[in-house]
């Protein structure tokens, strides 16, 4: 396994700065992801790890050893890094044979033949490919190849994988397959893992912790997947991951007030603002609020649409519609709403954040 470690690491291309000062550490033998919105910067730090573009400053550590380091010009060049790289179109070659591809970084190191076929070999075991040896790239689906890559990048490296958009490319059914062999093939070899998506979903359900950039290139939140969905630490963590709700929100003498289909009805005391002479919004995910008929809070069912294990529905709220989900089993035991119903509404998990400027 190994550790790796960026220091106050920039980077532009020409005059636009991608990533400034950044720094982060990624534990021995965990899986860290790097999620954020296109443009962000990820793929740009992914490039800086494995050596194919140079920082401008900073140092990056892999395992005990510096990679780089601008202030000491210490530059490693890629191919010494001995890092496994499985990129979003698995760049397995079409004319060589599943274990031709898997072999093919041992050659670069000069291995004799039958060391070579050996480790290939068990590569592919780890991957549950090793019947698939002789076959041509053509005759696997896109899972398998899939496979064929993440052996090949494990005989490059056991210490330090780096997963570039894997399971893009995939259908849902070998998405969700091949999550479970990553975090397989993790577990059995213990191998670092730096996970690059967009997948949110994927994200966190695959890795350890998730380091969460922004359109700037910082690193806005790092956490596992409970705090980043259920301690935000700011308004753009929340809405970026996952689907939220936002709703205006009055602040009076005597609480905070929502502007319902009955009107405005009070929500909490006033000191769930930070500071009450600014304007707020409620902030909320779909599954965070549920119809109760008791509830003061009234709205009317715009949409329902079933979509197997949940219930999606859109509600008017006063002048704001809003997105709500219920699950399979609260359908079973509370029953649906229906378009054009009035409903009680009752948020079983809420945040404040500042109205953004428009």
């Amino acid at each position: 396994m190994a550790k790796v470690q960026f220091n106050d690491v920039s980077f532009s291309y020409g005059d636009k700065k991608i990533i400034q000062n950044l720094s982060l550490e990624v534990n021995d033998g965990e899986i860290m992801g790097v999620i954020g919105p296109s443009g962000c910067g990820k793929t740009t730090l992914i490039r800086l790890l494995c050596g194919f573009i140079k920082p401008e400053t900073g140092s990056i550590f892999i395992g005990e050893t510096c990679v780089f380091d601008a202030k000491k010009r210490i530059n490693i060049p890629p191919e010494r890094r001995n890092i496994g790289v499985v990129f979003q179109d698995y760049a397995v070659w079409p004319h060589l044979t599943v274990l031709e591809n898997v072999k093919y970084p041992l050659k670069k190191k000069r291995m004799d033949k039958k060391q070579m076929q050996e480790i290939a070999m068990n590569a592919l075991k780890q991957v549950q490919m090793e019947t698939y040896a002789n076959h041509l790239p053509s005759q696997l689906s896109g899972g398998q190849q899939q496979r064929v890559a993440i052996a090949r990048a494990l005989v490059s490296s056991k210490e330090l994988i780096v997963l570039d958009e894997p399971i893009t490319n995939l259908d849902l059914k070998l998405r969700q397959e091949m999550l479970k062999e990553i975090r397989e093939i993790q577990k059995t070899i213990g191998t670092t893992i730096v996970y690059i998506s967009h997948d949110q979903e994927a994200s966190l359900e695959l890795c350890d912790r998730l380091a969460i950039m922004d359109q700037q290139g910082n690193i806005r939140q790092l956490g596992n997947d409970y705090d980043i969905v259920m301690k935000p630490k700011d308004r753009y963590i929340f809405e970026f991951v996952g689907i939220s709700n936002f709703v205006d929100v009055v602040a009076k003498e005597d609480g905070v007030y929502i502007n319902a289909q009955n009107g405005l009805v009070k929500l909490d005391d006033k000191s769930v603002l930070e500071n009450p002479t600014k304007a707020y919004q409620l902030a909320f995910r779909p599954m965070d609020a549920v119809f109760d008929n008791e509830s003061p809070i009234k709205g009317k069912v715009v949409t329902e649409t079933f979509l197997g294990n949940i219930t999606n529905y859109f509600i008017q709220l006063g002048d704001k519609q809003i997105r709500l989900q219920q699950s399979a089993l609260d359908v079973m035991k509370y029953g649906k709403a229906k378009e054009g119903q009035e409903v009680g509404l009752k948020f079983v998990r809420k945040f404040y954040y500042e109205k953004e400027e428009a």
